[in-house]
C-alpha cells in the first residue's frame, strides 16, 4: 500500500501546530543544554573545571582528539539537530511531494538507535573521573536541560508515529 497521501500539517492541523510550537522550545532547550554547564570537577579541593558538551568538543579538537571530537559533536550536537529539523518539515510541511513522511521516519528509526551514545559518553566520563577522595563530579543544569530536549525529542518523534499509523489505519 502506498501511502504518499500522510500529510500531518494537512490531516492534523491542531496537533502540527502544537509540535510546532514544541520543537521551536526543543530547539532552545538544545541549545541551552549545548552550552550551559554539564558537570564540574573538583580534584584535591583546589582545582574545579567546568565543563559543557561545547567546551568538551572544543577542548577535544584543541588536542587533536579528532576521533572523539567527531564522535561527541556528531551525535550530541548534530544528530539531535538534524532529527529536530526533520521532525519540523514532518509536521510543518503542507506539500507531500517535499517529504517523504516515511522515508524520514525510517532514517530516524536508523539512527534513533545511536541517540543514547552521547549518554553512554558522559557516564562513561563520570565513572572515569570519578576518583574518590580525590575528584569528585558534580552534575550542573545543563544535563538537566539537555535532557529536557532529549525527552521532548522523543515525544515529538513518538507523536508523529502515532499520527502516520492513525491516518493508516484511517485509509483501510
Amino acid at each position: 500500500m502506498e501511502n504518499t497521501d500522510i500529510n500531518i500539517a494537512e490531516d492534523y492541523p491542531n496537533e502540527a501546530k502544537l509540535l510546532v510550537v514544541i520543537l521551536l522550545v526543543n530547539v532552545v532547550l538544545l541549545a541551552v543544554g549545548i552550552a550551559a554547564p554539564v558537570i564540574t570537577l573538583n580534584k584535591f579541593v583546589l582545582i574545579e573545571n567546568t565543563f559543557s558538551i561545547l567546551s568538551g568538543c572544543t577542548e577535544l579538537l584543541k588536542e587533536g582528539k579528532f576521533f572523539l571530537f567527531i564522535i561527541i559533536t556528531g551525535f550530541s550536537i548534530v544528530l539531535p539537530l538534524l532529527k529536530i529539523a526533520a521532525l519540523f518539515l514532518m509536521v510543518s510541511v503542507k506539500d507531500n511531494k517535499t517529504i517523504n513522511l516515511h522515508k524520514c521516519l525510517h532514517w530516524m528509526h536508523q539512527f534513533g538507535k545511536w541517540a543514547m551514545l552521547d549518554v553512554f559518553v558522559v557516564a562513561v566520563l563520570v565513572v572515569t573521573v570519578k576518583l574518590g577522595a580525590l575528584a569528585n563530579v558534580e552534575a550542573r543544569y545543563g544535563i538537566y536541560v539537555f535532557t529536557a530536549a532529549v525527552f521532548l525529542t522523543m515525544y515529538v518523534t513518538s507523536r508523529v508515529v502515532k499520527l502516520t499509523n492513525l491516518r493508516i489505519k484511517g485509509d483501510e
